[in-house]
């Protein structure tokens, strides 16, 4: 501990005591009255593995490597001989097993004596080509890891590993012990205080996880979200030792960021007060450069310019859950892309309220994949919004009405002709057949779309919505032909054979969707596994709460990994 910065305990003064055994109390200057730290010969062999957690800053890397040094006797003697002359004092040793390397660690502003030493120790070698010209890596940290403890901890390397490559910090170097009471490992400057708090986090503070959001798009889903969030923040910090803050968020046109949490009671007016005009590219930089342990992107908007900054953000080892279709149902290519980039970066990448708002439909999909089941069919009435205005079209109104409560009560998107048009439909079914393992592209899916071309080429919503009463006529003889026949208009997603379509359909009293309610959706899964009897997902399939609480669930999922 003393040795990796821990000035209250310097070396010298400490190795007398520790001759003799004598137990060493270390109080907290700032806080007297708290029990302190108990460092004695005899250790309890109960309690945390991990005792301590220390760093030195402002570390070099020196890496010496050569296949002449292979078999060769007494290359680490003159290596370190020659740093002993010049008084460089040597913080860190690795060596490869192949004795084809030796890394060392060294006080920053000693590297120019310490490279000098080791050139001019080796000048034979380095002209022979036998040793190659000494490797500098500088802007480097070392973090401790110190416990008496840890060497009868099983896996203890492996979980420091891990929660540090969850967080995007990358291991430069490593050494333990032979004693097995300590492991150094070397990483970037810039993430020490990143790193000592995932440590922290992991190996003292394990019954709390703290999950650092940055949040886009605080309309009716963001909205939502976030009451749901402030709602829960307790409940979810009691009983499952989650703490989640929203540290940064936006909307289109302003952006707030506080890394200790933005204050949900109130975050309105600081968003409308004291927050700097938005731009999508600063928010993803600021976001990088607060490197807090973590960090999860949520996007709640339908903009294709957020969308696209995702591999941005995975490639930064931050996780990503987005309720926005249009990266999941981009090309294929970059749908592949970016769940692969998810998996090498040991980060999420989540989207599951794409289709079915809360229903866990996704999750349902890629278990049954994962379970070795193949999925040959899907039927499914996937838009709540269609479905809630096919439920509400009755003699009694008329389309235009309808269309606009749906706006009102948030059940489409913003421009309802993306719902209408059934392009929102197709995105689904293209996310579903995606998930089931097939290679599908947009343009292959067919979409017999009942809507008038000449009102769907409006320049903007206001003109759509304006001319969608012209046509309460058109559409009234659609309803009607269905009541006569005895049947219910449905917007129906099928997926067979490799294949995919969409369209409105008068449904009959035998089918399974004849009967949907309100805003509902239904998926029924034909596999392998379930030939005859299909496997049916059923529930609300549109609106703000539900879309949210996907969002969250999604969250919560990232937070227990």
């Amino acid at each position: 501990m003393s040795h990796f910065g821990a000035k209250v305990i310097y070396s010298p003064t400490i190795n007398p005591v520790l001759r003799k055994g004598i137990p060493v109390l270390i109080k907290n200057t700032f806080n007297p009255g708290a029990k302190g730290t108990l460092i004695c010969k005899e250790v309890s062999k109960n309690g945390r593995s991990v005792k301590g957690l220390s760093r030195i800053n402002k570390i070099s890397l020196i890496t010496l490597t050569g296949g002449g040094m292979v078999g060769v006797t007494g290359v680490a003697a003159r290596l370190f001989s020659a740093l002993s002359l010049s008084k460089v004092n040597v913080i860190f040793i690795t060596q490869a097993s192949s004795e084809h390397t030796i890394t060392i660690g060294i006080d920053i502003d000693e590297e120019d004596l310490a490279k000098e030493a080791i050139t001019n120790e080796f000048e034979n070698e380095i002209e022979l080509k036998k040793i190659k010209p000494l490797e500098i890596e500088r802007n480097l940290s070392i973090v401790a890891l110190v416990g008496d403890n840890m060497k009868e901890s099983i896996g203890l390397s492996g979980k420091s590993f891990s929660i540090l490559g969850k967080n995007g910090i990358n291991v430069r170097a490593i050494a333990q012990g032979s004693t097995e009471r300590n492991i150094s490992i070397v990483i970037n400057r810039r993430d020490v205080h990143k790193a000592l708090n995932v440590l922290h986090e992991r190996f003292f503070l394990s019954k709390l996880k703290k999950i650092h959001l940055f949040l886009i798009g605080v309309g009716n889903v963001g909205n939502t979200f976030i009451s749901q969030i402030k709602e829960q923040y307790e409940y979810l910090k009691k009983e499952h030792k989650i703490e989640i803050k929203i540290v940064a968020m936006a909307n289109s046109r302003k952006m707030i960021f506080n890394q200790n949490g933005i204050d949900l009671s109130v975050w309105q007016e600081k968003l409308n007060n004291e927050a700097e005009p938005m731009n999508s590219l600063e928010f993803i930089e600021q976001m990088q450069k607060l490197n807090l342990r973590n960090s999860v992107f949520v996007d709640n908007t339908a903009d294709k310019t957020i969308a696209a900054l995702y591999s941005k953000i995975l490639d930064k080892s931050i996780s990503v859950v987005a309720s926005n279709k249009i990266a999941a149902s981009s090309n294929y290519s970059n749908y592949f892309d970016l769940n692969l980039l998810a998996k090498q970066k040991n980060v999420k990448f989540l989207y599951e309220t794409n289709v079915g708002a809360g229903l866990p439909i996704l999750k349902t999909i890629k278990d049954m994949v994962k379970s070795g089941d193949k999925i040959v069919k899907i039927q499914a009435v996937l838009s709540g919004s269609l479905n809630f205005i096919f439920n509400s079209f009755t003699k009694n109104t008329t389309f235009s009405t309808v269309v606009k409560q749906a706006m009102d009560e948030a059940y489409t998107e913003p421009d309802p002709r993306i719902d209408l048009s059934g392009k929102d439909v197709a995105r689904k079914i293209l996310i579903l057949a995606r998930e089931a393992g097939y290679e599908l592209e947009m343009e292959a899916i067919e979409n017999n779309s009942f809507m008038p071309p000449e009102l769907m080429e409006k320049e903007s919503v206001e003109d759509f919505l304006g001319s969608l009463e012209n046509f309460n006529a058109f559409f009234d003889n659609i309803r009607k032909e269905a009541e006569q026949e005895g049947k219910k208009l449905r917007y129906v997603a099928e997926f067979n054979q490799g294949k995919a379509k969409v369209g409105l359909k008068k449904a009959d009293s035998l089918q399974p969707y004849y009967q949907l309610d309100g805003k509902d959706n239904i998926v029924l899964i034909y596999s392998n596994r379930y030939k005859e009897q299909p496997l049916v997902v059923k529930g609300a399939g549109a609106g703000a709460e539900v879309t949210a609480s996907g969002v969250f669930a999604d969250i919560i999922s990232i937070a227990n990994q």
